[in-house]
């Protein structure tokens, strides 16, 4: 038995068996039910302007992407260390409408088994043109969706697509003037942003598993928060960065 499947076992043995949850009274999730266990949630925001193209010199690619064409996408997951025992509850996108609003749409889920019916509709969101735009997501958010879909029998809808990593440029132009180049930190000082009590990534595991034993979805909708804000930033950096023009030492991109 590899180390990944013996994780994910002992991990819902905890679900069963672990220390016990005070059951709560408050377990309203956010969203409309789009079948048992699956939550959706849709935002639009007046968020900075988008120009029709985006300059992606910052990148090194070829040409301008259509503004049309971008998906800006986030994962909260049950972990950082990847592999099969870890599966992502929550999967966050945003896209520019027709009239330059932003649209944020979240999956949750709030069940072990509608795994796949959220894969199934983000799968929904993706057209064979979209280009990702992630932070970080290359390395983590990508493979690990590419990991559930295969472990689900469906097909990876993000195959073939061109990805814009924002984390590797930042990195490129800033390290070394920062603190970290966490989005968190590129979001306060390229757009301003200070979260207010903003719950941590590193514990969204934690407010996931123990909604899923009872407990109180509070910590959740806080998740969903988190996720959004995530999705607002990594829209604004990119156009901080594409107005930045041309970055010494930056790469193309792996389509």
């Amino acid at each position: 038995m590899s180390p990944d499947v013996r994780r994910l076992l002992q991990r819902h043995a905890q679900l069963r068996h672990g220390p016990p949850v005070r059951a709560s009274s408050d377990r309203d999730v956010s969203g409309v039910e789009l079948s048992p266990g699956l939550r959706y949630i849709e935002i639009l925001a007046d968020w900075l302007a988008p120009p029709p193209l985006i300059e992606t010199a910052f990148a090194r690619w070829p040409e301008p992407v259509a503004t049309r064409r971008l998906l800006h996408f986030d994962t909260e997951t049950t972990g950082l260390a990847g592999g099969t025992g870890t599966r992502a509850f929550m999967i966050g996108a945003a896209d520019w409408l027709a009239d330059g609003r932003l649209r944020l749409r979240q999956l949750t889920t709030t069940s072990m088994a509608a795994e796949s019916a959220m894969l199934r509709t983000f799968a929904q969101w993706i057209e064979p043109d979209t280009v990702l735009v992630s932070y970080n997501g290359k390395c983590y958010d990508a493979p690990l969706l590419r990991t559930r879909y295969r472990l689900a029998r469906l097909a990876d809808p993000l195959a073939g697509l061109g990805h814009l990593d924002l984390l590797h440029p930042v990195r490129r132009h800033w390290k070394g003037c920062w603190e970290n180049c966490r989005l968190a930190t590129a979001e306060r000082q390229l757009l301003g942003v200070v979260r207010e009590d903003d719950l941590p990534g590193s514990e969204a595991p934690a407010a996931w598993l123990s909604y899923l034993r009872g407990g109180s979805a509070k910590d959740l909708r806080r998740v969903a928060e988190h996720n959004a804000q995530d999705l607002k930033s990594l829209a604004g950096v990119l156009l901080y960065m594409s107005a930045l023009g041309d970055i010494p030492g930056a790469s193309g991109p792996r389509r």
